[in-house]
């Protein structure tokens, strides 16, 4: 992972999955290894996640308590597989603002899961849930010219539920969250200089989940999306509805294959200069990129005005 972070060579970079302890320790450890590879950030951010904060509650009907399932978002720990960002910039934390607490119940609209005319697994467990399964984060980086604001998340997956669809709704109003935050729902918003960037764990086009909330990110115009493309030569597939050549990660069998999950979403006051995902065809930086996750990098360069 840290040679492929030092190749990039990203000015600023979020990262998922990344494990959260109060003091940063493996933040500050995983800094510390990209820089072995060449590539310094003098500064890191990472807030604690809800992977594996405890809720009190059965979270998915099974009569047990305590289980992975049963935190705000699925981990066995609390803090597990959190978010974080490396920048060569500074961060401006004072500003920073977490959505993380937000409760699902209140968000406008919220497509709470029914069964049978009942809140599902019950009401109290809806009422305590927390809409972000690991976090939603506004964050100013302080560039030369002024900030510029980082709108990251990372949405559950649509899928491991049942006909209730809980997971798939839930990643609905995830992403739903910040065409709301734009609109203003949440407060004052940025209206220009900033990038919408995460882990929708949704295609626009293939797989499970509910589409629209994605949709109408991708269409906004208030956003840009540089439909970033995988490197090197890839060959069509007439079997999938997809261009393969966007995609961002592939889950091995039996899992559902390469799918476009991972987003970098520009606001469109700034210049698209050029756009990618590390996703090498062959040699040493493929074989890195394999061992480093079953997500690639994407990447976006940006002019800003």
């Amino acid at each position: 992972m840290a040679a492929v972070i030092a190749q990039a060579g990203a000015d600023v970079i979020v990262l998922q999955g990344v494990d959260h302890d109060l003091d940063l320790h493996a933040l500050t450890a995983l800094r510390d290894a990209v820089a072995g590879h060449g590539m310094t950030y003098p500064h890191i951010f990472a807030l604690r996640p809800n992977t594996g904060r405890p809720t009190g509650q059965d979270m998915d009907g099974d009569g047990r308590l305590g289980e992975p399932e049963d935190r705000h978002g699925y981990g066995a720990f609390s803090g597990q597989g959190g978010m974080a960002i490396l920048s060569r910039f500074p961060i401006d934390r004072e500003s920073a603002r977490d959505f993380s607490a937000l409760l699902w119940a209140d968000l406008p609209g919220a497509l709470l899961p029914v069964v049978d005319g009942a809140s599902f697994p019950s009401a109290p467990a809806q009422a305590a849930l927390r809409l972000s399964s690991v976090g939603h984060w506004v964050v100013p980086v302080i560039l030369p010219s002024g900030p510029l604001h980082l709108l990251t998340f990372h949405a559950n997956a649509p899928v491991f539920d049942g006909p209730e669809d809980r997971n798939g709704r839930r990643n609905h109003d995830e992403l739903r969250f910040w065409s709301l935050y734009m609109d203003g729902a949440f407060g004052p918003a940025p209206s220009a200089r900033f990038v919408v960037l995460g882990a929708a764990n949704l295609s626009p086009s293939e797989g499970e989940g509910r589409k629209d909330a994605l949709h109408a990110l991708l269409s906004d115009p208030r956003l840009q999306d540089p439909r970033p493309r995988r490197s090197g030569p890839v060959a069509p597939d007439p079997a999938r509805p997809a261009d393969p050549a966007l995609d961002t990660v592939d889950w091995p069998h039996p899992g559902p294959g390469p799918r476009r999950t991972d987003y970098v979403l520009p606001s469109s006051d700034l210049r698209v200069l050029a756009a990618g995902v590390h996703w090498p065809a062959q040699g040493p930086a493929r074989e890195q990129a394999l061992a480093a996750s079953r997500h690639r990098l994407v990447w976006v360069d940006v002019a800003l005005p």
